[in-house]
């Protein structure tokens, strides 16, 4: 499936359920900015130091009035512990049937030695207090990205 979000245009709403078990409306951000990162796996490595660069990051975030949110297929059960595990202190949203992965184009087929599979391409969304995307960060490079979206919060103006 073809990427479905582009620059400029409105991030398609959802609803799902949170770490905590309850429901969260895209929607209910509406007047803040939103830093939504998409990402394969609760505790694999990659995801880990993704997860904690954001956490470490938080109060920049914070300071820009921006709100962190995580998003992947694991279940609430897996993220309480992850969330737990690592002391990640925003909100990670449940996926698990990646409905909202395909629509925005993200749930894509890789490989791991020969083996063929689908799962989330590692994405992040800036999105103004306006519901508009201002930013895309595709194919994702753990290592240092929460910075880069940090300085692109800020380049924005959004805070």
């Amino acid at each position: 499936m073809p990427r479905t979000i582009r620059v400029g245009s409105k991030l398609p709403a959802f609803t799902l359920f949170d770490d905590r078990g309850e429901h969260v409306s895209l929607e209910s951000y509406l007047g803040e900015t939103v830093v939504l990162f998409f990402y394969p796996k609760d505790s694999s490595t990659g995801c880990t130091q993704q997860a904690c660069e954001f956490r470490d990051r938080l109060p920049r975030f914070k300071k820009m009035n921006a709100v962190v949110l995580g998003i992947s297929p694991d279940t609430a059960r897996k993220h309480v512990n992850f969330k737990k595990k690592n002391d990640l202190p925003f909100t990670l949203l449940v996926d698990a049937e990646h409905k909202v992965a395909e629509r925005y184009g993200i749930w894509v087929q890789k490989m791991l030695y020969g083996h063929k599979y689908m799962a989330v391409e590692r994405t992040t969304y800036i999105v103004g207090p306006d519901g508009v995307v201002r930013m895309i960060f595709s194919k994702v490079k753990i290592d240092g990205h929460a910075e880069d979206v940090a300085a692109a919060v800020k380049e924005l103006g959004l805070s």
